[in-house]
């Protein structure tokens, strides 16, 4: 059964020409590459345009692949680049951290509470909820580190800086969550209440 092969074997079956083999590396990974494409994009349907464009790239990229680091470090790189060239081209606005409306926009942002589904609420629910307040490169790293479970190293090659500014942009990423569950968990909180 595929399934129980490595990544490398999937590969290198899909290079023989067995075109089930890639489909079941796409069946491993495509959950992850949806989520991180999530954490750029911001809508379902650009997340999916940024997924099915990564595995197609992957496909046409695999004979390069080098096969002394991780697929999955290789493709999220894909992912990452995919996700820019995307956002680029369909050139959403973005403002500017400082500027003060843009925290009055965030803060007065509906929270999504629902009282018929308070049991839905969990602690994924608020820290996802929390991820997707953040800039793309901080959702990033937190998803690569935490839900990828990558190192630093495989960060750094992903997003293509240095090993050390994956741990700076890190440690900063998780400050910046920190604030926005103790910012969203407050609110919550009152409204609970």
């Amino acid at each position: 059964m595929q399934s129980k092969l490595s990544d490398i074997n999937l590969i290198e079956q899909t290079l023989a020409g067995d075109q089930s083999a890639y489909a079941d590396l796409i069946k491993r990974h495509q959950r992850f590459v949806f989520t991180l494409a999530m954490r750029f994009a911001k809508s379902r349907e650009d997340a999916e345009e940024i997924a099915q464009d990564c595995f197609v790239k992957a496909y046409r990229s695999l004979e390069s692949f080098q096969r002394q680091a991780k697929f999955t470090t290789w493709l999220y790189s894909i992912v990452y680049t995919t996700a820019m060239t995307t956002l680029r081209k369909k050139r959403i606005a973005t403002d500017s951290i400082d500027d003060e409306d843009t925290f009055i926009q965030v803060e007065n942002k509906p929270s999504g509470y629902d009282e018929n589904n308070v049991e839905n609420k969990s602690r994924s629910f608020y820290l996802n909820q929390a991820i997707d307040q953040l800039l793309p490169d901080d959702a990033t790293i937190i998803t690569l580190f935490y839900k990828g479970e990558q190192s630093l190293e495989e960060i750094a090659q992903t997003m293509g800086i240095e090993a050390n500014t994956v741990k700076v942009k890190l440690f900063r990423a998780r400050q910046r969550l920190k604030d926005k569950l103790e910012r969203n968990l407050k609110h919550e909180a009152k409204e609970l209440i």
